[in-house]
């Protein structure tokens, strides 16, 4: 099968592996389409954990068909599409995982069934990321299910930031974690939303999607919400926006950041910069279970046509030239781009 390689700091390669053999609590998956992270610093060798882990196989935001399922498997049959399948352990000495989730096939694992056998622990080889290993259903498309990578973390992302219906809500970034913040944020009822981002093109998406405002970086308009936001949200992964976002919250406001600070092993807090009362909320990682368990709002907001893939997916590549859609994304051309298989 193509798995996608990472040799060396930048560089990609595809190259043949064996088709992995499903275990007892896993299914065979096929993929139909992935999609490019925008975030580059995996491949550069930067991201916590797999700091030069070099080679790795690539991915993790992945949707296809089960094909095979192992004995014990209850929760997915033959024919289902699965999202976000990760394939761990290619079974091929030398290669270490960056979740393989660009593989031609992947292994999903039934959580479900692990935790109710009572083997979802380490000794028998389950990991936390298996809980959202899930079916999707038949009604949804493939360029929809593929997204759910993106916007069933953002949506659990809602409640680790403790968002609510009505807050006020200022986001710095629009690629596609920042624009589902807006997107989901209305359909989930935020009050006013306002995004920062120096692409004229990305604030014009984000005012489709049901931003109330828009803003260049630094823009004085910015200033103008000193103390008047509930939340602000660091959605680029900058340090500074600590500063820039302390002087716009309420008392008890919440600054949320999303994801990690590359290369940052400590972050300042310019405490006098923030009213009497303030929160700080770090999203590092999802939690697992709010991640899993916004896939059904998502779903029905899909059948709605509230939401969709297309509105998210702006480039389109055949597996064979991923590296022409790797330096699209280093140029900050793309919301998400589709990889076909």
């Amino acid at each position: 099968m193509k798995t996608v390689v990472v040799t060396a700091p930048n560089q990609v390669e595809i190259i043949d592996t064996p088709i992995p053999k499903p275990g007892p609590y896993q299914a065979l998956v096929k993929t139909e389409v992935a999609c490019l992270c925008n975030k580059t610093e995996l491949l550069s060798g930067h991201f916590p954990g797999l700091e030069n882990a070099f080679p790795f196989a690539l991915g993790h935001e992945n949707v296809g068909v089960v094909q095979e399922v192992g004995a014990k498997v209850r929760h997915f049959t033959v024919g289902d599409r699965a999202v976000s399948g990760l394939l761990f352990d290619l079974g091929v000495e030398g290669i270490e995982s960056g979740w393989g989730g660009f593989c031609e096939y992947v292994l999903a694992n039934d959580h479900e069934a692990m935790v109710q056998d009572g083997v979802a622990d380490e000794e028998h080889g389950w990991d936390e990321v298996f809980e959202i290993q899930t079916p999707v259903d038949s009604d949804i498309s493939p360029e929809d299910a593929v997204l759910f990578c993106t916007w069933r973390e953002v949506l659990g992302a809602f409640r680790d930031f403790h968002l609510k219906p009505g807050d006020d809500v200022l986001i710095y970034g629009g690629g596609p974690v920042g624009l589902s913040f807006v997107k989901i944020g209305r359909l989930f009822g935020l009050g006013w939303i306002g995004l920062v981002d120096r692409h004229p093109e990305k604030r014009e998406r984000a005012k489709r999607f049901g931003a109330n405002d828009v803003f260049e970086r630094d823009a004085p308009e910015i200033a103008a919400k000193e103390r008047q936001l509930d939340v602000v949200v660091d959605a680029i992964g900058l340090p500074e926006l600590v500063s820039a976002g302390l002087p716009l919250l309420k008392r008890g406001g919440s600054l949320c950041v999303y994801g990690f600070y590359a290369g940052a092993k400590e972050f300042m807090v310019p405490n006098a910069l923030g009213d009497y009362n303030y929160n700080i909320f770090v999203h590092q990682w999802p939690t697992r279970l709010f991640e899993k368990e916004a896939q059904v709002p998502l779903s029905n907001w899909v059948r709605e046509g509230k939401i969709s893939g297309d509105e998210f997916i702006t480039h389109r590549f055949p597996i064979d030239d991923i590296n022409d859609g790797l330096d699209t994304v280093r140029q900050r051309k793309v919301v998400k781009a589709l990889l076909t298989y």
